[in-house]
C-alpha cells in the first residue's frame, strides 16, 4: 500500500519497471504509488503521464495516489479529488504534512463525497527542528539533532478529530511512535474511521540499532525500544492495521552521506516478508504466518478495496512461499535500483519462491 516508483519524473532512482519486478520478487502481486513524482498527479491531466507508463511497464498491477494538495506541497490549493478519484485508491501528500488544519478539514469533506480514503503523511513541520533522526539515546550519545515523536503524533490527534467530525476514511502512513499508537486505539474505540500502518523497520530495529549510515535513514526515523513494543502491541489488539514497506529508492550517491546528509528512505519490497517471517513469525513467535498474511495483504486489500486474491471469481493473486529457505539480504541481488535497506546482510529463513498477478506468473524463483 506504500512504494514510491519514482516514475515519472526520477528515473535514476527507480522506474515502473524495476519498481515492479522487484515487487514480484518479493510476493507483491499489485502495489500502490505514492504521488511523490513529476508531474505530481494533481489534476487528471498529470495523473495521464503516470497511468501512461504504468500500461506500458507495470510487471505488477499499479494503483496510483491522487495528492490531496497542488503540486503535493501540503498547503495551498486542493487537488481534483472528482476528477482523480475513478483512476487512485487514494488522496495523499506522502512525504509531506498538510499543515493547514482548515485545509485538511475541507479535504476530508470533499474527499468523503468521493468514497476514498485520506491517506496522511503525519508530520507537523514547526516541531522538526532541523531534525533527522529520533529524538532519544543514539541521537544524544552521538551528537546527531533529533527529531521528536511529538512532530508525528500531534498531527495524528487533529486529523483524528477532523476525521470524526467529518466522517471521511482516514488511513495514517508510517506510524513510529507509541503515543501515535495510543491515539489510534482511542480513535478506534470511539468509532472513528480511521485505520494505520507500520514497517518492517519500526518493528524490527530501535534507534540504537543505528549506524552511521545512510541506509539507517527514513521518515518517520526509528524510535526507542519502547515504540517498537507499542507497535507489536497495537498489531496484536487490532489498532494498527497493516505492515507496508515505505519501499523509498534513492541513488547510491544520496544514500552515501552518513546520518545527516543522505536522503531520508530505504527500500523493502524484496526484503519485507523475509525479515517479518523470520524475525516476527519463526524466531520470536510473536505473529503466525496467518497473522502476517493478514497484516501484508488482506488487510490492505480490504480497506483500500483492492481487487484479486484466492477466492473464487477474484483475480488471481497468489504468492507461494517456502518457509524453509534460507539465505541473506544482499542488495546487490535486488531488481530495485535502490539498494539502501538496513537489513543488509541480515541471514533470513523463510522466502517467496513464486508470485502470480492476474492468473499470470510474474517471477519464480531458479
Amino acid at each position: 500500500m506504500h512504494v514510491h516508483l519514482r516514475e515519472p519524473g526520477f528515473l535514476y532512482k527507480e522506474t515502473i519497471e524495476t519498481g515492479t519486478q522487484a515487487a514480484a520478487r518479493g510476493g507483491y502481486a499489485a502495489v500502490c504509488a505514492m504521488p511523490n513524482v513529476s508531474p505530481a498527479p494533481d489534476t487528471m491531466k498529470s495523473l495521464k503521464v503516470q497511468l501512461d507508463a504504468i500500461k506500458k511497464k507495470a510487471r505488477v498491477p499499479v494503483y496510483p495516489y491522487g495528492c490531496i494538495t497542488m503540486g503535493q506541497k501540503g498547503r495551498g490549493e486542493l487537488a481534483d479529488f472528482m476528477g482523480l478519484a475513478p483512476h487512485v485508491c487514494a488522496f495523499s501528500d506522502d512525504g509531506r504534512g498538510v499543515q493547514d488544519g482548515e485545509l485538511m478539514e475541507l479535504a476530508m469533506l470533499a474527499v468523503r463525497k468521493t468514497g476514498k480514503l485520506i491517506a496522511a503523511h503525519c508530520e507537523d513541520e514547526s516541531l522538526l527542528r532541523g531534525g533527522y533522526i529520533h529524538d532519544g539515546p543514539y541521537a544524544r550519545l552521538h551528537g546527531h539533532a533529533g527529531i521528536c515523536s511529538e512532530s508525528e503524533t500531534a498531527q495524528v490527534k487533529r486529523d483524528l478529530k477532523l476525521a470524526a467530525q467529518t466522517g471521511c476514511p482516514y488511513h495514517v502512513c508510517h506510524v513510529s511512535a507509541k503515543e501515535t499508537v495510543q491515539a489510534i486505539r482511542d480513535a478506534k474505540r470511539a468509532g472513528v474511521n480511521v485505520s494505520c500502518e507500520t514497517a518492517p523497520h519500526y518493528l524490527l530495529l530501535t534507534d540504537m540499532d543505528l549506524q552511521e549510515d545512510g541506509r539507517f535513514k527514513m521518515n518517520p526515523p526509528i524510535r526507542e525500544a519502547a515504540d517498537r513494543d507499542a507497535l507489536i502491541e497495537g498489531i496484536l489488539d487490532g489498532t494498527i492495521d497493516m505492515i507496508v514497506t515505505d519501499h523509498a529508492p534513492h541513488s547510491d550517491e544520496e544514500k552515501a552521506k552518513g546520518l545527516e546528509g543522505s536522503l531520508m528512505g530505504v527500500v523493502g519490497l524484496e526484503c519485507a516478508f523475509r525479515v517479518l517471517y523470520d524475525r516476527l513469525v519463526r524466531e520470536q513467535k510473536i505473529l503466525s504466518l496467518e497473522k502476517l498474511v493478514e497484516l501484508m495483504s488482506l488487510n490492505p486489500r480490504a480497506r483500500f478495496q483492492i481487487p484479486g486474491g484466492i477466492e473464487p471469481g477474484q483475480r488471481a493473486d497468489i504468492t507461494a512461499i517456502d518457509p524453509e529457505k534460507t539465505g541473506v539480504i544482499d542488495p546487490e541481488d535486488f531488481y530495485s535500483m535502490g539498494q539502501s535497506t538496513p537489513f543488509e546482510g541480515w541471514q533470513t529463513t523463510g522466502d517467496v519462491v513464486m508470485t502470480m498477478a492476474g492468473g499470470s506468473i510474474v517471477w519464480l524463483a531458479k
